[in-house]
Formats: C-alpha cells, sequence, structure tokens
C-alpha cells in the first residue's frame, strides 16, 4: 500500500488538523469528540443543519459546512460511522433555538447513530427532525444498509435544505423541501477498480484487468452486476436508464445533472461521462436546468464515476442557485 498518510490509525485526525489550517475562514475543527462546524454561526433563530458519515468520502460532508449548505458535519474513521457522542455535540453547535435537521445517508451505523444523538439532543431541549438519504437505485439491500442507499445525491439534499434554511424557513418546511429532494434524486455509480482503507493495507475487492463493478456503494459494496470494460458511452448509458426509469422522467421535464467521480478519475473523462449523458438526456427530451462535474461524494481512490439527477422545479431551482460558500461548493 502506497499511501501519503504517516499512521493508519490518526489518518482522520491528521486530515481534519490539515483541512482547519487550509480553511480557518469557512470552518472550525473541533477534537474529542470530532466534529466540523462553521467558522462563523449563524444569529439565532436559523434551523440548523448537521450531517455527517465515515470519512473516505471527501469532501463530503466536512467540505460543505458554511453558508448556504450545513452547520456543522461529523467526521467518522473511514468508512464507518461516527458515533452518537460526536453527532450530539454538532447537534448542540448546530443549534441556534429553531431546532435542527440532521441529514443521513441511509447506512445501518449512520441511522442508529444518529437516531440515538437526536434522543439524546431532545432531553436537552433541542428538537431535531431527520430525513434519510436514499438516492441509489442499484440494490435494495447491502452489506451496509436495509432498503436503498444515500450516495451523491446526499449533496442536493444539503445544499437546497441549507439554501431553505438559509433564508429562515422553519424546520418543519426545511425538512418538507430536503425529504422532496431525496424523492426526486436518484443516482447510480461503477467502479474500475477497487480503493484501499488505510487501516486494511490492501483493496477492498478485486476485478480483473478487464473487469467493472455497476452499482456499487461508496464504500466499494458490490454492485447488481459484474462485467466487462466497455466505452464510456455505453457505460453511461446503462446508469442513465436505470436512474431515468426508476426517477420516472419523461419528454419535456427538467433536470439537474450531476457527473461525480469517486477520487480516482481524471477530470477528463468525467467530462467525456457529462458529453454522453448530456447527449441522452437531449436525445429523450429531458432538458438540463443546471450541471455539475467533479469529485464531490467520492470513495478514497477508487477509479470510477456516478450519475445523479434531480427532477426539477421552480422551487428547488431557486433554493439550488442560492449564494453558497463552503470549501467544496462556492
Amino acid at each position: 500500500m502506497k499511501k501519503l498518510v504517516n499512521d493508519v490509525h490518526a489518518v482522520v485526525r491528521e486530515t481534519l488538523e490539515g483541512f482547519a489550517l487550509a480553511h480557518p475562514d469557512l470552518v472550525d475543527v473541533h477534537y474529542s469528540p470530532d466534529f466540523v462546524t462553521r467558522a462563523v454561526p449563524k444569529a439565532e433563530g436559523k434551523v440548523g443543519l448537521v450531517s455527517g458519515g465515515g470519512s473516505g468520502h471527501e469532501p463530503l460532508h466536512a467540505g460543505f459546512v458554511g453558508e448556504g449548505m450545513l452547520d456543522a458535519a461529523v467526521p467518522g474513521a473511514v468508512f464507518t460511522s461516527p458515533t452518537p457522542d460526536p453527532i450530539l455535540e454538532a447537534t448542540k453547535a448546530a443549534d441556534r433555538g429553531a431546532g435542527v435537521l440532521h441529514i443521513v445517508k441511509n447506512y445501518t451505523g449512520d441511522v442508529l447513530n444518529f437516531e440515538t444523538a437526536a434522543e439524546l439532543a431532545d432531553m436537552e431541549d433541542i428538537q431535531v427532525s431527520t430525513v434519510i438519504v436514499n438516492d441509489d437505485v442499484a440494490v435494495e439491500d447491502s452489506l451496509y444498509t436495509a432498503g436503498r442507499r444515500g450516495v451523491a445525491g446526499t449533496i442536493f439534499v444539503e445544499k437546497i435544505a441549507g439554501a431553505a434554511a438559509e433564508r429562515g424557513d422553519a424546520l418543519e418546511e426545511v425538512a418538507r423541501i430536503a425529504t422532496k429532494v431525496n424523492d426526486q434524486t436518484r443516482s447510480m455509480g461503477l467502479a474500475l477498480g477497487p480503493c484501499t482503507v488505510p487501516h486494511a493495507g490492501k483493496p477492498s475487492f478485486d476485478l480483473g484487468e478487464d473487469e467493472i463493478e455497476l452499482g456499487i456503494g461508496i464504500h466499494g459494496e458490490p454492485g447488481y452486476r459484474r462485467g466487462s470494460m466497455e466505452s464510456a458511452d455505453a457505460l453511461i448509458a446503462e446508469l442513465y436508464e436505470r436512474v431515468r426509469g426508476d426517477l420516472g422522467l419523461t419528454e419535456g421535464e427538467r433536470v439537474v445533472a450531476l457527473v461525480n467521480g469517486m477520487g480516482g478519475t481524471p477530470i477528463s473523462e468525467l467530462y467525456i461521462c457529462f458529453r454522453a449523458l448530456a447527449a441522452l438526456l437531449k436525445k429523450d427530451g429531458i432538458a438540463i436546468a443546471r450541471q455539475m462535474v467533479g469529485n464531490y461524494v467520492t470513495s478514497l481512490e477508487m477509479p470510477g464515476v456516478s450519475v445523479t439527477l434531480m427532477r426539477a422545479d421552480d422551487e428547488l431551482l431557486e433554493l439550488f442557485d442560492a449564494p453558497v460558500n463552503t470549501v467544496a461548493w462556492k
């Protein structure tokens, strides 16, 4: 294993220390327990947004802490849910008297630990609502979940709910909007190869030289089929058809389209993938209202790509376009 680390057991701590040094204008990093907050908290009366999960998916979630998105993020160990204690402390830090929304990817550990933290927060008179993100269409159940996984669509929930909270919406309304985004968003990804968790020291799975895994999760979980390498156009077409079909998109509709890198894919290849996606949408008479290409929800150094489509309407686009200032989205 070759990685630019010092101690495989200190990767998250040293990452957070470097993150704090690199972005002191945007974030404060707290230790023991570990969580990240805005450098300048919002005034009283704003709904707080908290998300988190295992590290290794950067810039998710800490990279989206800031104006217009999250108030706090909680990083666990690599590919491991944070425990309830740091989630509770992040929730307390994000609370400005109007309640807190937890945005939780649908992985069993995350769901249970955020649920426990919400119960503890309630004992401290902090009202917490929770939205579970489950945008992955590839598999219904996995090694990590009951039901569909939460993957790259999480950032759309964080962005749009964050904009609603920033303009002063009440907790019930912010939760409604977050739920609407999740309901109108679908994703699917593929891997050209595995990633290596630092403390494991070996690849998370094996692929042959000419093999790919379709429908992978963001922890390297298996997909719905393993196949031979094909052209970018062919692979994106398969992802697109499953996402479009599950979302039920029809001619004349609008979408926000995201081509997301899994951490090890050159940006040039991501643009080739977006080229293919744009052509497929145009062929089906579906308009791209907004588009994003880049590494937003990754799996360490995994080579691969995911496609996310969100059914767009005027309400969601207004919030999508609202000001935002975070490390990873400006």
